[in-house]
């Protein structure tokens, strides 16, 4: 049986230089696997989901794999890819 495609976000916040070589990054290496990120702007989302913004708006861009941190500030490409190679739910 295969197993799910694990969902990738990376949270972002405008005007982020970080944030845009982060997502480009993760589109690279998504790709690889089929994968397309999800992006969320923080400040944005703040609107509905203010306590994404109070959780994660000081680290941003954070990884989010299957909906937990996987790495901020930087994609941590070896350990992103190692966690893709093993599948969904993988992040733990």
């Amino acid at each position: 049986m295969t197993e799910p495609t694990p969902d990738v976000t990376l949270l972002t916040r405008a005007g982020c230089h970080l944030c845009a070589v982060a997502l480009e990054q993760l589109t690279a290496i998504c790709a690889d696997y089929g994968i397309v990120p999800g992006c969320v702007d923080v400040d944005a989302a703040a609107a509905t989901d203010p306590g994404l913004r109070a959780e994660f708006g000081d680290r941003v861009p954070v990884v989010l794999v299957d909906g937990r941190e996987h790495s901020y500030f930087e994609v941590d490409e070896p350990r992103l890819r190692a966690t893709l190679n093993r599948g969904a739910g993988a992040a733990r």
